[in-house]
């Protein structure tokens, strides 16, 4: 017991010297480690199985240590998103995707933060760009997608899209195909119902949109719901009659 402590405790001594200072050289870590499991230059059949098993062992818990980061780095993340820190959120969600690259909640978690961010993104400097703005919405965008390639049933990512493509990007008949992909599996979803049927609107499909308002009126129990869709619904036929 008391050796398994040591051996921990000695991995997280390596740990911090890898991930907290960029000056320490591969050799400085190499020597560390043959101090600390007795391997130097192994040359007989015994000698090179022992240090196998050693550096094995190694291996072994600077990977379970490495999971552990990405983890904290992920609860990091989250915990900064309750708290409306976006810019800070998107740097812990960025450096846990270096632990967990396949992740799709992670991408999801990007996706939003980059999304809060282009509206943070004001030309301070007065030079009239919007590239860092643009440049936040197109993250988003690939972050979305990136979390539907990886789980293509994933409502959130998609409904993250559905509402970046309407409500920023403007380019409604993206949001479509992803919106109605949703709605087959998650078919009472009212949030996304209301981009979907604004996403026909915007797209001139005037009796598609009015369908979808009525199926949100059909759905909801809200009255609140049922006004603001009858509403829309009035518009959406006020402009087919003008169209």
């Amino acid at each position: 017991m008391i050796k398994n402590n040591k051996v921990i405790v000695s991995g997280i001594l390596l740990l911090l010297l890898v991930f907290t200072s960029c000056r320490v050289s591969n050799k400085t870590i190499l020597r560390h480690q043959k101090m600390e499991e007795g391997v130097s230059n192994p040359t007989s059949i015994e000698e090179l199985k022992d240090a196998i098993e050693k550096y094995s062992d190694r291996v072994a818990d600077i990977q379970m240590a490495n999971s552990q980061i990405g983890i904290w780095y992920k609860i990091l993340g989250t915990r900064y998103l309750d708290n409306k820190m976006y810019g800070e959120a998107l740097k812990s969600f960025q450096k846990a995707l270096e632990f967990y690259p396949d992740n799709q909640n992670l991408y999801y978690y990007v996706g939003v933060c980059a999304g809060y961010m282009s509206h943070a993104a004001l030309d301070f400097g007065g030079s009239g760009s919007s590239e860092v703005k643009l440049n936040y919405l197109k993250l988003a965008e690939e972050s979305y997608l990136r979390a539907i390639q990886i789980e293509d049933r994933y409502v959130r990512a998609l409904y993250g899209l559905g509402v970046l493509y309407v409500f920023e990007l403007d380019e409604p008949v993206k949001a479509i195909p992803h919106l109605e992909k949703l709605l087959t599996i998650d078919t009472k979803n009212i949030d996304a119902m209301f981009v979907l049927a604004r996403a026909y609107y915007s797209n001139y499909e005037f009796d598609k949109s009015v369908e979808m308002y009525d199926k949100i009126i059909n759905t909801s129990k809200s009255a609140e719901t049922k006004a603001a869709a009858e509403d829309n619904k009035k518009t959406v036929l006020d402009a087919a009659y003008s169209y």
